[in-house]
């Protein structure tokens, strides 16, 4: 190849270069300014089954808690490299309803023994929640029941809607298949509400809230069912945060309306995955132990 060609084609390379930077420029800017971010998937598969009819060894009781609410209950933090294999921690399988030791995501999408399917769940607070209350007390295990949908509202979450009546449905099939041990459902933590910070959403939050909580009570037959809220995160320009704000008040105060309530204040955690929105897995393990304290305050343990 001669000099003039090479000088051409060098010309030619620069020149499509100079094309091509700025659209990918343009589709980074985009994506940041969309707020997405990603969340690596799951390792090493499969989750492990247990039998959920025999309590493991050294415990003495079964203790169910529903995990329900939006993305942030769900979990977007990166998972760690090993997943937890604790066998006083167990799971209800989203897909197949079956049970296996408790490992990050809770809200696994996929099949249980390739992982195939699977979304951007990760840490959530679920797990960090269980191990805080299980080193309390040797004694207990802990059955997680997740239930959260990304990007879900209120409404959804209310008597007769979908996601309501699949909680509840799952919640039902839990205390059925784990009658022989004499399981019961000790709480629900609820992490909701990016999806109503708005005027709307807002203006009818609050009657929601505490319908949810009283229609769970009845319909589980526990009247104290204890029931744990979480603020939502308030990251990103102060200027833009009044309807976090104003939903974060709405929950703080749920104590104040019904007993045998409590909400977790996270809104001095600022740590997020890169887009404003979702707590990375630092402040996510913050707010189970937060979580777990709560618990602890409700039910003198």
């Amino acid at each position: 190849m001669n000099m003039t060609s090479l000088t051409r084609r060098r010309c030619l390379t620069l020149a499509a270069a100079a094309l091509i930077a700025p659209a990918t420029q343009a589709q980074n800017a985009k994506k940041k300014k969309s707020g997405k971010a990603s969340t690596p998937p799951p390792t090493k598969p499969p989750l492990q089954p247990v039998d959920i009819t025999k309590l493991p060894e050294g415990t003495e009781e079964l203790d169910l808690f529903l995990l329900i609410g939006q993305s942030n209950m769900k979990g977007r933090g990166v998972m760690p490299d090993e997943p937890k294999r604790d066998p006083r921690i167990v799971m209800m399988h989203l897909k197949d309803d079956s049970w296996y030791l408790a490992r990050h995501p809770l809200h696994l999408t996929g099949d249980a023994k390739t992982f195939a399917g699977h979304d951007n769940a990760g840490v959530g607070s679920g797990l960090a929640f269980a191990e805080t209350i299980t080193a309390q007390n040797p004694k207990i295990a802990v059955g997680l029941i997740p239930c959260a949908v990304g990007g879900s509202p209120i409404q959804a979450w209310q008597k007769g809607a979908k996601l309501y009546d699949e909680a509840l449905r799952r919640a039902k099939l839990a205390l059925q298949v784990t009658a022989p041990v004499k399981a019961r459902i000790r709480g629900a933590l609820w992490l909701q509400g990016e999806a109503n910070a708005n005027p709307e959403g807002l203006a009818v939050h609050e009657g929601k809230l505490l319908k949810l909580v009283d229609d769970l009570r009845a319909d589980l037959s526990e009247p104290d069912l204890p029931f744990i809220a979480c603020t939502i995160g308030e990251m990103g320009d102060p200027e833009k945060l009044g309807g976090k704000a104003a939903m974060n008040k709405i929950l703080l105060d749920l104590p104040s309306k019904r007993p045998h309530t409590a909400c977790v204040d996270a809104r001095d955690l600022k740590t997020h995955i890169g887009d404003n929105v979702h707590f990375d897995t630092a402040a996510q393990n913050e707010i189970g132990k937060r979580f777990a304290a709560k618990y602890s305050e409700l039910t003198k343990q």
